[in-house]
């Protein structure tokens, strides 16, 4: 029988480079998603093609249910290390320089474009000049109720930048949090978990009867990638504690093959209700309820087993048979190291700009005489690489625009 070990209380993980690779792969993977939602039947995007498909939402459905909801576990567990190094005020205005500054300048600078080119492809009575369309957009009013999007208008949206306003949120609420929480009862608290985590094989799994529960009660928003805005709080949460004890970590990576078989028949079993159910993210009725229910422990299995099946392999051969470390050489290290460093700085901006450049794009190709397979390869030929050259010849050469867009000088 295998025996398991568990690291030692208290004992802090290093920071995982793999993850910031994870990260820019679900960021450029969403080029590809959101150039699908173009020829997609069921789904309101920016600019539609003629020809639509209702297997486009069907596909895209299976990294739906996981990578927003990964993003906010990789930002918690970076929240952890920069809160632990800033102190809690140090770590507030850290986040408002670097994710408030680019919401701000890109909802003002970058999101007109998409709602505008909505306007032009919808073709109804609106052929007015990007100029005269922006009084329009920045026409806006106050409406608590949508708390943290207060700021809203007919025009006027955040757009793919909901990531952004909740990950700000999520962060300004964990910084007093962490200043006026008793530090012993925390560490209590914290101990405490982490122990029955590492003792008790799935216990990981648990919070997934939270995520069902705000899926299938607090019903499902479209515009935030289908899933409850407060469920994302969740998954943030998480990653922060997961970043506090080793325990946590090792407890995933145990559960991680389990955690993904689940997740996947999850996800199977809430299809049926999906398809079947007129509105399946709002309903009250049973099929539409169940449905949500299975999306939101499926998406909490699978954020689950994606860490923790990249940890198993760096631990996959037992210890008394694995060969003597060799040491690295040291440039090789120190490149490692500084292409981690590029990918993770480069993640935001191109989150920032993915959008407008695939909707700017997509204005143009879908009135192409092709099939839809023609059509979305050719569009996702151009738009990721013009999201890539927009990152690196006009925001990370010069200071101010690496200052916008939320990187380090």
């Amino acid at each position: 029988m295998a025996t398991h070990t568990h690291p030692a209380r208290g004992q802090s993980p290093q920071r995982r480079p793999e993850l910031d690779v994870i990260r820019m792969l679900i960021v450029i993977g969403l080029v590809f998603f959101h150039s699908a939602l173009v020829f997609a039947a069921d789904d309101d995007f920016y600019v539609k093609n003629a020809e639509t498909s209702e297997a486009v939402l069907i596909v895209a459905g299976f990294g739906v249910v996981w990578a927003m909801p990964l993003l906010f576990l990789i930002s918690g567990l970076g929240a952890w290390y920069s809160l632990r190094r800033r102190g809690a005020g140090g770590f507030a205005r850290e986040r408002l320089l670097r994710l408030g500054v680019p919401l701000v300048f890109a909802t003002l600078v970058l999101n007109p474009l998409p709602q505008w080119l909505r306007q032009r492809a919808a073709g109804a009575d609106h052929h007015g000049s990007y100029l005269g369309f922006l009084p329009r957009f920045y026409d806006v009013r106050l409406e608590f109720d949508e708390v943290p999007f207060i700021v809203q208008g007919e025009y006027f949206e955040t757009g793919h930048l909901w990531f952004v306003v909740l990950l700000l949120a999520f962060s300004l609420l964990l910084a007093p949090l962490h200043r006026w929480l008793p530090r012993g009862w925390l560490r209590r608290a914290r101990d405490r978990a982490a122990r029955t985590a590492a003792r008790r094989r799935g216990v990981v799994l648990l919070p997934a009867l939270g995520t069902s529960a705000i899926c299938a009660f607090g019903k499902m928003e479209e515009n935030y990638a289908g899933w409850h805005r407060w469920s994302y709080l969740l998954f943030f949460l998480a990653g922060f504690a997961l970043a506090a004890d080793d325990r946590f970590r090792a407890a995933v990576r145990e559960s991680a093959v389990p955690a993904a078989w689940l997740g996947v028949l999850l996800f199977a079993g809430a299809g049926p209700g999906f398809a079947v159910a007129e509105e399946p993210f709002t309903d009250t009725g049973a099929q539409a309820t169940v449905a949500r229910a299975l999306f939101g422990a499926s998406g909490w299995c699978l954020v689950v087993a994606v860490p923790g099946l990249l940890d198993r392999r760096r631990t996959r051969r037992p210890p008394d048979t694995a060969p003597e470390p060799q040491p690295r050489p040291v440039p090789a290290a120190t490149a490692r190291r500084r292409l981690h460093g590029c990918l993770a700085a480069a993640v935001l901006p191109l989150y920032v700009l993915h959008q407008p450049v695939v909707v700017a794009v997509a204005y143009f190709v879908t009135g192409w005489p092709a099939p839809i397979p023609v059509e979305y390869a050719v569009l996702v030929a151009i738009a990721l690489p013009l999201t890539v050259a927009a990152y690196e010849l006009l925001v990370r050469r010069a200071r101010v625009t690496r200052f916008l867009f939320g990187m380090r000088a």
